[in-house]
């Protein structure tokens, strides 16, 4: 069934780390949520079966009050069919997930939580610039459990200056602690507008170490699964059956909506994507238009993302599907360049499915590069 994302672009505070869009003044929220229920209004002719996953992220969705996530959560009913058993995600962070704020979310049809912990040590959360206190990640999650959220996410980053080997296991295994049924966790990028990527160029903070992050990434992956998660996806562990709908319905290439400023949706066969400028996102929408560019995928793009999206599964890439969907000659080529990485042990290939070995995981983006079909069509 079809997704709905919706970015919600306001956040306390800025994480130095951070370039996804989003604004630190909630001085427009009204405006911004009625200018996003237009936006689902407009798009009702996208979707013409069920709706079987809606996820909340930004910025921070948490921040918004329980009227502007019921009048969101009232649009999509009026407008589309969703199913009874859709899965409901909203981002939020420690900070915010309070007794009162859970009070408020028990209302709403939201019934999984992605919390941003990131680390349990004060330390790190500092240098991150985070709005929240170790102690506050450990308190919301047991009493969100309390509450009867009980189908939660943890994000937890890894391979920054401040982590050390010990400190990344003691982050593995309170989220074990905790019994949380899925886990998200990033190796810290250096992306180019932060505050982060301003601060090495200024030689005040230490380049991130690649060798650092790849040997975390085993600790976690060698923790996790001997505590019996599965590792479905590169950056995702999960109980078995704790999946994450939405997500993962992007790395089997379903359609869905991208609603909000920077939001970008998928129709099956091309990509679209919003303006990352929350006046103008409200200012094109108030003039009763739609504010997004479509980029049309090529053949090319399309076995490109294929390839992207599904080595990094556990259920991995399927050579039969490439044949079907996209041709023989591609077929002929992407067996040609696989040759190199069985040779290195970097990859697993039965029945016709590839997928990566302990090893090959390391390197998924360089392996799904080396994949691609590029030149003319």
């Amino acid at each position: 069934m079809s997704g709905i994302y919706i970015h919600i672009p306001f956040c306390k505070k800025a994480c130095h780390y951070c370039d996804f869009h989003f604004s630190t003044s909630l001085k427009y929220e009204n405006e911004m949520v009625e200018a996003i229920c237009k936006e689902i209004e407009m798009k009702q002719d996208r979707i013409s079966g069920q709706i079987g996953s809606i996820y909340l992220g930004g910025g921070t969705p948490s921040i918004l009050s329980e009227v502007a996530l019921q009048k969101i959560f009232d649009t999509i009913n009026h407008t589309f069919s969703v199913d009874s058993n859709a899965e409901i995600t909203i981002e939020a962070n420690p900070d915010d997930l309070t007794a009162a704020k859970l009070k408020e979310l028990k209302k709403l049809p939201i019934n999984r939580f992605s919390v941003g912990v990131q680390s349990f040590f004060d330390e790190d959360l500092l240098w991150m610039n985070r709005a929240h206190h170790a102690d506050e990640a450990e308190n919301c999650i047991k009493r969100s459990q309390d509450a009867g959220f009980e189908n939660l996410s943890l994000d937890l980053i890894y391979g920054y200056p401040l982590l050390s080997d010990s400190k990344w296991l003691l982050n593995i295994q309170k989220t074990i602690e905790l019994e949380v049924p899925h886990i998200s966790a990033y190796a810290l990028t250096v992306e180019p507008k932060t505050a982060l990527a301003h601060a090495i160029r200024n030689k005040k903070q230490t380049p991130v170490n690649d060798s650092q992050s790849a040997a975390q990434f085993l600790i976690l992956m060698d923790q996790l699964i001997t505590a019996g998660f599965e590792h479905y996806e590169i950056s995702n562990l999960a109980k078995p059956g704790c999946y994450a709908v939405h997500n993962t319905n992007y790395w089997r290439g379903v359609d869905y909506l991208g609603i909000g400023p920077s939001a970008h949706g998928f129709d099956g066969q091309n990509r679209y994507m919003n303006p990352a400028n929350n006046a103008q996102y409200m200012e094109v929408l108030s003039k009763n238009k739609l504010p997004e560019i479509v980029e049309e995928l090529s053949l090319n793009d399309r076995f490109n993302e294929y390839i992207m999206t599904s080595l990094r599964t556990m259920w991995g890439t399927d050579l039969e599907k490439i044949k079907t969907d996209f041709g023989a000659d591609f077929l002929e080529e992407t067996n040609r360049n696989l040759k190199a990485f069985e040779d290195r042990d970097w990859l697993d290939i039965q029945d016709d499915q590839i997928k990566l070995s302990e090893s090959g995981k390391l390197f998924a983006d360089h392996i799904a590069s080396e994949l691609f079909i590029v030149g003319n069509e």
